[in-house]
């Protein structure tokens, strides 16, 4: 997430880097005694302050934070690293590059006693070389003020965008350098099928459709809620956009100054896994335990604006106020998407970039 970062990721992950790097054991209970993990990571990772101090204060592990880049950097230089890998465990990857780093053998298997509480939907390596996290849908969002102002209804389906009342309104990310890019088009696939998906993206390049490198750029530049230049009132990003608005507003708000549109919207699964050739496989197993817990899943929506994947996680209130998880978002299984995930880039820039 990076060009897969909601706005309370970006704020966060500056503050985590001082709070975090380079954790000292507290304790010698657990069967980690002077061992300390590197936890390799994507610029959006983040937890409360204190939080993995409690896992090392139980376990007596040490936690270390290499944050690689985005997504889809870190993720690049897992695989290019492999031989000699840059740490034990790697946190980032998602179900739309998750068969990259499979075929790539990053990862050795590790199932958590923990994934008692997840739902086997979610568990979608049945060698368990990944467990899951979290997870969010990419959905468009759109500005509540704009809408109101100019009277035009906010559009409930994709087919709506390609219509003469929502020309020059859409800003999207590009699918090759952004995730939410990639993930909006893949719920333009699904939704179209095969045979119509490309005939979408041409209607609304027809439409005045404004695509930008990443998340960052479309929502903070050319998004019209988000910023005093943009006049788009409608956004690439994420169901828990709104709450993060409500969470970071200078002042109280009755209610989020943007919503969702639910029929638009891919889901998301995030996983971590053991690095192969770690050194430490036992302590990377109870550090993946660990993200699984009840308090780290419980951290997750506030630092990372995504849902928890534990089934006895509480969300906070503003949270789930807020931020919506839509039951039907669009999915495409991950070794399809891995199969098709360049040709389908390829498809999409030859028309809409073109």
């Amino acid at each position: 997430m990076n060009s897969t970062t909601t706005p309370i990721r970006r704020g966060a992950a500056v503050a985590l880097v001082a709070l975090i790097l380079g954790l000292t054991a507290c304790s010698s209970s657990g069967s980690g005694d002077d061992v300390t993990l590197t936890l390799v990571t994507h610029d959006s990772f983040a937890v409360s302050e204190g939080l993995l101090d409690e896992f090392t204060e139980e376990s007596g592990i040490s936690v270390e934070i290499l944050m690689a880049g985005d997504a889809g950097s870190a993720l690049n230089q897992a695989v290019l690293t492999k031989d000699d890998p840059l740490g034990d465990v790697f946190f980032g990857v998602d179900n739309t590059f998750l068969t990259r780093a499979l075929d790539e053998d990053i990862f050795e298997p590790y199932e958590s006693t923990e994934l008692e509480h997840v739902s086997d939907d979610l568990v979608v390596d049945d060698e368990h070389r990944v467990t899951p996290i979290d997870r969010g849908d990419v959905c468009l969002n759109y500005d509540k003020t704009a809408f109101e102002e100019s009277g035009l209804g906010v559009p409930t389906t994709l087919d709506d965008l390609t219509g003469d009342a929502y020309a020059g309104a859409l800003v999207v990310e590009n699918p090759a350098t952004s995730s939410p890019g990639l993930a909006f088009m893949l719920a333009t696939i699904e939704a179209f099928g095969e045979d119509g998906w490309l005939d979408y993206w041409e209607a609304l390049r027809s439409n005045d459709v404004e695509v930008a490198d990443g998340w960052e750029d479309a929502y903070y530049g050319s998004f019209s809620a988000a910023s005093d230049t943009g006049d788009r009132p409608l956004v690439v990003s994420y169901a828990s956009s709104p709450a993060a608005e409500v969470f970071f507003a200078e002042g109280a708000l009755d209610e989020a100054p943007t919503g969702v549109i639910a029929d638009s919207c891919f889901r998301q699964i995030e996983f971590a896994g053991v690095l192969s050739g770690t050194d430490h496989p036992d302590e990377a197993g109870e550090l993946i335990d660990f993200m699984l817990s009840k308090p780290f899943q419980e951290d997750i929506p506030l630092s990372m604006f995504v849902f928890p994947v534990r089934d006895d996680a509480e969300l906070p209130a503003v949270f789930a106020e807020n931020a919506e998880l839509p039951p039907d978002a669009y999915e495409i299984a991950a070794d399809e998407i891995g199969a098709r995930r360049d040709e389908w880039i390829q498809a999409w820039t030859d028309t809409v970039l073109r």
